[in-house]
């Protein structure tokens, strides 16, 4: 099912409301919560969400929600927004402009819209799995490369990954051109650009992929949990996310015995 065109109108509406929540407290100095499972929280985060949310439930009743800071209203719904208001807090937190606020849509728990959204360098990728990508309304595609000696390799860092992940990406990542560490959602916008060509990664929530995936794939990327899967809201988060085919196989081969 494709999204219409009210609801990506719609998504662009979530986006422009985190963000002006967001921008006030970019480098403020804002107090820093600590979650339970020790990841970091703002003020931010939170106040982001309660307006996406309340968004939501004024204009869109019927639909879902998941955020990552409030939990679940609907989420049996068809339609179900996937929000995570600030993703790469440390990044926001140190004044970092590579933090974004994700907004996906899924129909039936798959992803099928995506908003990337960086409010401080006012960067904004939206995808539609059907119909294309874009950067701040102008199109974008995935780039051309296909060998791993040339591959541009992104990962927020090694120690996210269980040992076993860990191993099997550093064997992978060192035939590459060069690695970058950093960036949580701000990779896959990259890979959506052509900056990046392969992101692998583990761990990741849904809230972390729902968003990111419609980008990826819509710019003509491939983007499946470690077994070749399309990512759905029941996936396990080991995700990799490929330009192209031939790059795309070299890091299946590689992650899929793990």
């Amino acid at each position: 099912m494709i999204p219409s065109p009210k609801q990506i109108a719609f998504a662009h509406q979530l986006a422009d409301a985190s963000a002006a929540v967001i921008r006030p407290y970019y480098r403020s100095g804002l107090a820093i919560d600590d979650k339970s499972d020790a990841s970091p929280v703002t003020q931010a985060d939170r106040e982001a969400e309660l307006a996406m949310r309340a968004l939501i439930n004024e204009c869109r009743p019927q639909d879902g929600i998941i955020g990552e800071e409030f939990g679940t209203e609907r989420d049996d719904a068809d339609w179900v927004w996937v929000l995570d208001p600030v993703d790469g807090t440390k990044a926001f937190i140190t004044g970092r402009p590579l933090f974004v606020t994700l907004i996906g849509l899924l129909y039936r728990g798959v992803p099928v819209l995506g908003v990337i959204n960086q409010p401080i360098a006012h960067e904004r990728w939206v995808g539609v799995v059907g119909q294309g990508a874009t950067l701040n309304d102008q199109p974008i595609t995935v780039s051309e490369i296909a060998e791993m000696s040339r591959a541009r390799i992104g990962t927020t860092g090694p120690q996210y990954f269980s040992d076993a992940g860990r191993a099997a990406f550093m064997d992978l990542q060192k035939n590459g051109r060069f690695t970058v560490y950093g960036g949580d959602g701000y990779q896959y916008a990259l890979v959506a650009t052509g900056g990046l060509d392969l992101v692998i990664e583990e761990g990741l929530k849904l809230h972390d992929f729902a968003a990111v995936a419609p980008v990826v794939i819509a710019a003509g990327g491939i983007m499946t949990d470690w077994q070749g899967e399309a990512l759905t809201r029941t996936s396990s988060g080991r995700v990799i996310a490929a330009a192209t085919p031939a790059m795309y196989q070299i890091a299946l081969n590689a992650m899929k015995a793990v």
